[in-house]
């Protein structure tokens, strides 16, 4: 192997792989944890990514302005989150800093948002946003005609929608997930100063493990938020769901899209828009990653 970097990482996957449990979106049982680090790991940095926003002027690319609800914006709820969620994790998570993709109501644009999530190494990411359902299309009849029915078809909002979503990436972008860790792996390794050769085989070992350990942990903190959701807030939850979503499989971290509500449902409109709600909100979220991170250093400690 030309590489000591992957050598070096090897030796150390190796020893985990015999232990791993299988696990399952839907059982809703937590599967055992661990981390490809040494002794000694610490989360450090937690990316928060508000999602959508306006577009900047002149602006090309992919940007959207996100949900509408009766009276307000997506783009407008994930932001005020986004802020309290920043400063109450570095309030009660000593030593994490928190980077915000952004922090005014102009857009990110969806690469760029994952591209400061690796600048920056970020451990975590989170993205925030809120849901909304399609309006339904209605067809009824209204009439005959010459012993026909004549039909009548409007679309109507469905507000039916309510509680929080929980989405991780799914294997069908598993090519852009592997570049973007190839990337990362290059960026942040002085020893690994060329690309992974893929005819390697420690280097598939290696890119296989990183990409099983980010969507297990991916999954895991996904549970623990549905958990803070549900049981301490009473919130329904619509589960946890893979979906092929860009910012999550090109960030080279585990990484998890909360959906905090449905926007165009009423109930959950004023909820998103209060500061009580907002509050719940974050602190759901900062008591799920105060779990999580205790788990994955406690882990690594005992390594």
């Amino acid at each position: 192997m030309k590489n000591r970097a992957l050598e070096r990482l090897i030796y150390g996957l190796s020893l985990l792989l015999t232990s791993l449990p299988f696990f399952s979106i839907a059982s809703g049982h937590s599967s055992l944890r661990d981390t490809v680090t040494g002794n000694g790991y610490k989360i450090k940095t937690i990316i928060v990514d508000a999602g959508h926003g306006v577009r900047p002027p002149g602006a090309v690319g992919n940007y959207s302005p996100g949900a509408p609800g009766q009276y307000s914006y997506e783009r407008n709820v994930t932001l005020a989150i986004a802020l309290k969620l920043q400063a109450e994790i570095e309030k009660q998570l000593s030593g994490v800093k928190v980077v915000l993709t952004r922090t005014t109501e102009e857009d990110v644009a969806w690469q760029k948002r994952a591209d400061i999530a690796n600048e920056n190494k970020g451990d975590l990411f989170i993205s925030l946003h809120c849901n909304s359902l399609p309006e339904r299309h209605i067809r009824e009849i209204v009439g005959h005609k010459h012993g026909k029915p004549i039909y009548h078809t409007e679309d109507v909002p469905d507000r039916s929608g309510k509680g929080v979503l929980l989405l991780v990436y799914g294997f069908h972008r598993t090519k852009e997930e592997e570049k973007a860790i190839k990337e990362n792996l290059i960026e942040n390794d002085s020893e690994m100063n060329s690309d992974p050769d893929p005819n390697d085989p420690a280097s598939l070992i290696l890119m296989n493990e990183y990409k099983r350990k980010y969507r297990q942990q991916s999954i895991h903190l996904a549970e623990l938020l549905q958990t803070e959701f549900t049981e301490h807030d009473g919130r329904h939850s619509d589960g946890i769901r893979e979906q092929g979503v860009l910012v999550l499989c090109h960030s080279a971290m585990p990484a998890v899209l909360i959906e905090t509500g449905y926007i165009n449902n009423p109930d959950d409109e004023a909820y998103l828009n209060s500061e009580d709600g907002q509050n719940e909100i974050v602190a759901s979220i900062v008591r799920a990653l105060e779990n999580y991170k205790n788990e994955v250093e406690s882990i690594s400690q005992s390594q």
